[in-house]
């Protein structure tokens, strides 16, 4: 249609807003989910990977390289559209997620998968501005307070949105199954 087209037209954004989300894949790729949701779209995802190598995030063995790459482009993107979301009156009726499925090994150089302990950035949408919550060991490798999983993670993000806790959908049986089975953190909403 002509107004997704128009959505998806970067070129209609004035150049120091460009800039300021970064002339990059991500920079853009931020600045247009800004774009959709301020036309509408109720679920937008920017995968912040580079293509199938995944060496942005997913890089075992070699952290610290692509990260003086990737932390300050995501870090200026991100800051970016949470900015731009407010200025606009949009970031109260939407909730950013920023979170990979896992983190890394609290030993450097350690590139392996470590779900025990590892963060996430939640902001807008109902979640309390500046609430932190949870503390790791010093060794950032395991919960030390308030431990949460990510069906609570998913609870939280469903809260936010409204969906009841115990919605269900249905198998392709007809059997109920819970959406989530975590409990909403609270204490951040």
């Amino acid at each position: 249609s002509a107004a997704a087209k128009q959505a998806f037209d970067l070129e209609q954004e004035p150049a120091a807003l460009r800039d300021r989300y970064g002339r990059n894949r991500y920079g853009q790729s931020y600045l247009m989910a800004r774009r959709l949701i301020e036309n509408g779209v109720r679920m937008v995802l920017v995968n912040d990977i580079v293509g199938t190598a995944n060496d942005r995030w997913d890089n075992h063995g070699g952290t610290f390289g692509p990260m003086r790459k990737s932390l300050p482009e995501t870090d200026n993107a991100l800051a970016s559209l949470l900015d731009d979301l407010h200025q606009r009156g949009l970031l109260d009726s939407t909730l950013v997620v920023w979170m990979g499925e896992m983190g890394r090994g609290p030993k450097a150089p350690h590139g392996d998968h470590w779900p025990q302990c590892y963060s996430i950035l939640m902001a807008g949408g109902g979640v309390q501005g500046g609430a932190v919550y949870g503390a790791s060991d010093k060794h950032a490798a395991y919960p030390a307070e308030n431990a949460c999983t990510p069906g609570d993670i998913v609870a939280t993000i469903y809260a936010t949105m409204g969906i009841p806790r115990h919605s269900t959908a249905s198998d392709f049986k007809g059997r109920p199954i819970y959406l989530y089975n975590g409990e909403p953190i609270q204490a951040i909403l």
